[in-house]
């Protein structure tokens, strides 16, 4: 079969996707604009109406809808969710390459893996990287991991989902990798919401404050990738040189945080833990250097 032939029948491949909130939606809305037969199975059965309405095929069971496709693809809320849906159509996964694509821990991931071997399945777990509204976009990608055969295998099929990485056959990482995105993500976040609190007691309006707390979020990457050609390459030498942001100077900024937070009557839950950091790392004689000091005692807490 030549390159074109074998594109033409990846873009004619039939996938099933197990899972309907509004990331499987997205997903699978996309797979059919990109010309898949796609069969869906939900446990409410009646969010599948709207993509059964855009062309997708409603299978009666689990196991009905594992056997219309070779890749079966789970957006879930868990990987305990998995379990519970998938326990009675195991005689059906034989030959097949699950696509577990929900959140959970990369020990459940990799436990996943060998259940799913035990029942002659191949299994890649993937952490989408964007909301569903953007699933399809140019701006979405996809991490994965798992046996790269099976990556190879459906990764054209994969492709107009996200942009496509695999970061290696361990199933573990890209759900590592999802969860260190979303400890970046959440964390900002929460600052975010503290930050517009602390300035709400001026009496100042979101709609005020959060233009200003963005474009400072924003700068962050900017300003990190300035300091240094090669971010993290320092880390990875053990080098913390600090002729720019000391852990001193920075854990005097958190100490002030704290006063203000405190003054304003506050939750200090957020600013306390980025207090605790700067503290841990002055207490073991690093205050002279860089802010960057404090991943020792985020590595080994005791």
């Amino acid at each position: 079969m030549n390159e074109r032939q074998n594109r033409t029948s990846r873009q004619n491949d039939p996938v099933t996707v197990i899972g309907l909130g509004p990331m499987g939606q997205a997903m699978t809305r996309t797979l059919l604009a990109a010309g898949h037969p796609v069969t869906v199975w939900n446990r409410t059965a009646g969010r599948a109406d709207g993509v059964v309405a855009d062309g997708a095929t409603l299978a009666a069971t689990p196991g009905e809808a594992v056997e219309a496709s070779d890749l079966v693809i789970l957006s879930l809320t868990d990987y305990r969710a998995m379990y519970d849906i998938l326990d009675s159509a195991t005689a059906s996964l034989a030959g097949r390459t699950l696509v577990n694509l929900s959140s959970d821990t990369p020990d459940r991931t990799r436990e996943a893996a060998t259940w799913a071997a035990g029942h002659d399945a191949a299994f890649l777990t993937g952490g989408v990287m964007v909301p569903a509204p953007m699933v399809g976009t140019e701006a979405a990608h996809i991490y994965y991991s798992g046996p790269g055969e099976a990556m190879e295998s459906h990764r054209a099929v994969l492709a107009p989902l996200g942009t496509p990485q695999h970061l290696g056959e361990d199933p573990g990482l890209a759900q590592m990798m999802y969860q260190a995105q979303l400890a970046v993500f959440l964390t900002t976040l929460s600052a975010l919401m503290h930050a517009t609190a602390m300035l709400g007691t001026t009496g100042m309006k979101a709609a005020e404050a959060l233009p200003q707390l963005l474009s400072s979020a924003d700068s962050i990457g900017a300003i990190l990738r300035a300091g240094e050609e090669t971010p993290g390459a320092a880390l990875d030498a053990g080098k913390h040189p600090g002729d720019l942001s000391t852990v001193a100077m920075m854990g005097a900024t958190s100490d002030h945080i704290v006063e203000t937070s405190t003054s304003l009557g506050l939750d200090l839950a957020l600013p306390l833990a980025v207090q605790a950091h700067y503290r841990r790392a002055i207490e073991n004689g690093y205050g002279q250097d860089n802010w960057t000091r404090i991943i020792d005692s985020i590595r080994e807490p005791s």
